[in-house]
């Protein structure tokens, strides 16, 4: 069997490679070069430590990383190992190198490699002894920055762009070995990959499945396979000898369980055992490894054909179909934008990503859209999705720039696109795949002749061709925003996404501030009240950070455009925070009462890579959820009554009008019963009117009479209206709305 062997690294720089690094410190692999550096110099790290304005205007540490982008990191480390038998091979194996290396045995380039991800692997079988010093040479980050669209520089490199500054992340940006790195000793004949493939027949009730097996080199010994069901019993077992290093294995399965996205049913998986075994049957290697059987296609919705835009002459390009058909089933998809999770990738575990996933199947997000601006997740991201019933949304890394096709960047996308669709397509949460994010506008200016999407396009084809590719978000009948409750125009979310007409909505937002707790901890207590530019505020994105708006993304403008100025930080906070979770609650129920047309919403976005004052996220870093995903899991249940308020801020006297709707997305029909409707103010709590509502079929809105009434005076400044379903309180809804009492002069 393979025995991987942990090295011990230590690392240095140096601004020129004729001239060796002066000091080396201790360094964690996985990691990266500025974290090592931090912890040997008792740094603040970036997610703790105070901010300033360099006078670049680039946002850094008091310790200052700016200049660690820039030199040369040099990895070293003492090879210790038992030399290897005669019918054993050794390797150094990279996970991964952010973003370009040379490795050195003993003072000579034995490799170069450039790409975040794709791994790599040498063998060092008669090259290397005990004691040999290897080195790994991490070049200096690719430079880029942000300018107006007009003197942008294009992006000839693959290393994604959000850590060279975005409206939620700082600039900063990541260098070293961000995946393990190590020595293994393998069999001769060893396990090089064995992937499940499946062909499901139209109506499932079969499938064909079939196993391929490449090992470094044939022989005598035979290759054993077993397909357990989701309840460990063996539904194929078969087993082939290694007259060649390529193997197939076949086999059926009658009636399987399918893997079903979050509330749409079980995320059923069957589990692939390989062994590869010698003559005599003893096990020399293995595998295993999870399968989730199902089909996923993109289709058009409904009448999408007799869109007036394409029935009539001269005939165009019609929507881009964005319905989600998973195992001949049509469903609404529901979720957020998935950023990384962390500045530094190097640090991310299973452990990072569990409580958050654990945080999106709780809130029935079916979805998770991974944004092209941020490194593709690890293995054990989509492992957990697979779980959870979370299909993912993938795309690769190209965001918001013009890449350009030169011969040596195609090279790269090539390797880094191929490398993470293999990686990636056995697992069954993977939905889909997208060239990248906003290719397709005035600030990238890229169209689907541009040879970098053509290729992506090309390489989904040749090695997935069954998992629907899109070539950015958004495309044609689709939206990205708004991102703010109300824009400066005056019009909130309940007006302009009600007046929308879009296939989908694969980003929208609106911002609030952190918590209290957390503004305490990353704002110095003279600065924190009242929030002001120029201050840590500003460095944690409460200002300026968007759209060269001043207020972006605090928006005390529209904080204070409803309740005045807050008296405190606590009264300021959950202003913001009621406001970002009662707009996204109607932007996500509004975007389900469009459907069939609209079939899909996805916030911008569910969490953030570092600690923020203020921004559009959901959940706070590392794992602390603002308010707004409690209103965004009660958009999302399965079946709920749903209000469709035509604005926030009301006054005696005024008329209320509004829509009843029963929403829909469960899998089974509904049977009929009563709605009724409550104004609930301060202590009072008074019916307005009832709905008895028919039965509904599965996966299909019911829309309701119209709601009116005359606002009363009131007290207090929010009220309640409250929607309470007889017999069925899972489903009940309540909408908190302004009052704003008239001044004395009015």
């Amino acid at each position: 069997m393979s025995d991987k062997k942990t090295l011990n690294w230590k690392v240095g720089y140096t601004h020129d490679l004729a001239h060796p690094p002066r000091t080396f410190v201790p360094a964690q692999v996985p990691g990266a070069v500025q974290l090592d550096w931090a912890r040997a110099n008792n740094w603040p790290l970036p997610e703790t430590g105070p901010i300033k304005f360099s006078t670049s205007g680039v946002v850094v540490t008091a310790s200052d990383y700016a200049w660690i982008q820039d030199m040369y990191w040099i990895y070293q480390t003492r090879l210790d190992f038992a030399p290897p038998a005669s019918d054993q091979r050794l390797f150094f194996v990279c996970g991964g190198v952010d973003y370009a290396c040379e490795v050195h045995l003993n003072g000579q380039a034995i490799y170069t490699h450039e790409g975040m991800f794709t791994p790599f692997e040498i063998e060092l079988t008669g090259r290397a002894r005990p004691g040999d010093l290897l080195e790994v040479v991490v070049f200096p980050a690719p430079t880029w920055h942000h300018a107006p669209v007009e003197v942008r520089q294009p992006v000839q490199f693959c290393k994604p762009l959000v850590s060279y500054g975005w409206d939620f992340h700082p600039r900063l940006i990541p260098l070293g070995l961000w995946r393990a790195a190590y020595l293994e000793v393998r069999p001769a004949c060893h396990l090089q990959s064995a992937e499940v493939f499946y062909e499901l027949s139209e109506d499932f009730s079969k499938v064909r499945v079939r196993l391929e097996v490449n090992v470094s080199q044939a022989g005598a010994g035979f290759v054993r396979w077993r397909l357990l069901d989701p309840e460990g019993t063996p539904v194929i077992e078969a087993e082939n000898g290694l007259a060649r290093s390529r193997v197939f294995l076949r086999g059926e399965v009658n009636n399987p369980q399918l893997w079903w996205p979050n509330g749409q049913g079980d995320p059923s998986l069957y589990t692939s055992i390989v062994d590869l075994l010698d003559e005599s049957g003893q096990p020399v290697d293995g595998c295993s490894a999870r399968v989730g059987i199902r089909r996923i296609r993109l289709v058009s919705h409904p009448k999408n054909w007799e869109d007036p835009e394409v029935s009539s002459f001269p005939l165009t390009r019609n929507k881009s179909p964005l319905t989600f058909e998973v195992n001949g089933r049509q469903i609404f998809v529901k979720g957020s934008n998935w950023v990384c999770p962390d500045i530094f990738p190097g640090r991310i575990t299973a452990e990072t990503y569990r409580p958050l996933l654990d945080l999106a199947q709780q809130s029935h997000f079916n979805l998770l859209r991974c944004w092209g601006g941020a490194p593709a997740p690890n293995d054990e991201f989509f492992n957990l999705c697979d779980e959870r019933g979370l299909m993912v949304w993938q795309e690769f890394p190209l965001a918001c720039a013009r890449y350009e096709g030169t011969p040596e960047y195609l090279a790269v996308l090539d390797q880094e696109s191929r490398s993470l669709i293999l990686r990636l397509r056995s697992h069954a949460s993977l939905a889909m795949w997208c060239g990248g994010n906003e290719l397709f506008n005035a600030w990238s200016r890229m169209t689907d002749q541009d040879l970098a999407l053509r290729l992506l396009d090309r390489n989904c084809y040749d090695l997935d061709p069954q998992r629907p590719y899109l070539m950015t978000s958004p495309g044609t009948g689709w939206a990205h925003g708004g991102y703010q409750f109300k824009l400066k125009n005056g019009s909130e979310v309940f007006q302009y996404f009600a007046e929308a007409r879009y296939t989908g909505y694969t980003e929208f937002g609106v911002p609030a501030p952190a918590s209290v707790e957390i503004l305490q901890r990353i704002i110095p207590p003279e600065e924190l009240f009242p929030p002001r530019p120029g201050t840590q505020w500003q460095a944690r994105h409460a200002f300026n950070a968007w759209d060269g708006s001043s207020d972006s993304w605090l928006e005390l403008w529209c904080i204070e455009s409803y309740f005045g100025p807050a008296k405190d930080l606590e009264a300021l906070v959950a202003r913001g925070q009621l406001l970002q979770g009662e707009g996204l609650k109607f932007i996500f129920e509004e975007a389900r009462r469009q459907k069939p047309v609209c079939s899909i919403a996805l916030s911008w976005c569910f969490n953030e890579p570092w600690p923020t004052a203020a921004n559009n996220s959901l959940i706070s870093w590392p794992v602390d959820p603002k308010p707004a995903l409690g209103f965004v899991a009660d958009a999302l249940r399965p079946t709920l009554a749903s209000l469709r308020a035509p604005k926030f801020s009301w006054q005696a006297g005024e008329t209320f009008r509004a829509d009843l709707f029963l929403l829909n997305d469960a899998p089974c029909p509904l049977p009929p019963g009563c709605l009724e409707v409550y104004l609930v103010t301060g202590s009072q709590r008074q019916q307005i009117t009832a709905w008895d509502y028919p039965e509904a079929a599965a996966n299909v809105n019911l829309p309701g009479p119209a709601l009116e009434f005359i606002i009363p005076n009131m007290e207090s400044e929010l009220f309640t209206i409250e929607l309470q379903v007889n017999d069925h309180e899972e489903w009940n809804s309540q909408y908190t709305l302004h009052f704003r009492k008239l001044a004395s002069n009015e």
